[in-house]
């Protein structure tokens, strides 16, 4: 197997190639990163190649950690891999669970550590074109509100997030 993750398999944690467990609908371990800039998120336009939800848009990066990767540095590894943001210090939020049809007969079933960074005034984005095919900067408001009457343009995790976990996830905004 050569591109393995985390997923659980009759109780049990192992490595499991990434297309069968979305294939299976298996529960499995991801990451998902929101980074904030007072209260505007960075969202990405996933890329039109992605192998599921291609073109869009998602929260700031996603992923899948490697076998026993650490889930912040797992975070910190994707913001450089998808956006090529260095130097931020995620702050985990809480782990949520989910489960969404993602189009193609896959299913994501996500145990997900939730995290949280603060943009740097000069902070460069670099979006790998292989993953990101644009960004935004959103008011997160506005953008709860958007995923409400244009579902379609958003990510199931995305909806989910901002319809379920906001306050989880955000409830302490200024204070942050």
């Amino acid at each position: 197997m050569t591109d393995t993750i985390p997923a659980w398999v009759n109780g049990d944690l192992r490595p499991v190639d990434k297309l069968e467990v979305h294939r299976r609908g298996l529960r499995h371990k991801a990451v998902s990163v929101f980074v904030l800039r007072g209260t505007e998120v960075l969202i990405q336009q996933r890329a039109a190649a992605k192998y599921h939800t291609p073109g869009l848009w998602a929260n700031t990066c996603c992923t899948h950690p490697a076998w026993d990767e650490d889930p912040a540095a797992c975070a910190r590894r994707r913001l450089d891999e998808e956006l090529g943001i260095t130097g931020l210090a995620p702050v985990w939020r809480d782990r949520v669970e989910y489960r969404a049809d993602v189009g193609g007969g896959l299913t994501e079933h996500e145990v997900v550590d939730l995290f949280v960074a603060r943009a740097r005034p000069d902070m460069p984005l670099a979006p790998n074109p292989a993953e990101v095919m644009a960004t935004d900067w959103v008011d997160i408001y506005a953008l709860a509100a958007r995923t409400t009457r244009h579902p379609e343009v958003y990510t199931p995790w995305l909806r989910i997030y901002l319809a379920e976990h906001m306050n989880t996830i955000f409830g302490d905004l200024v204070t942050f």
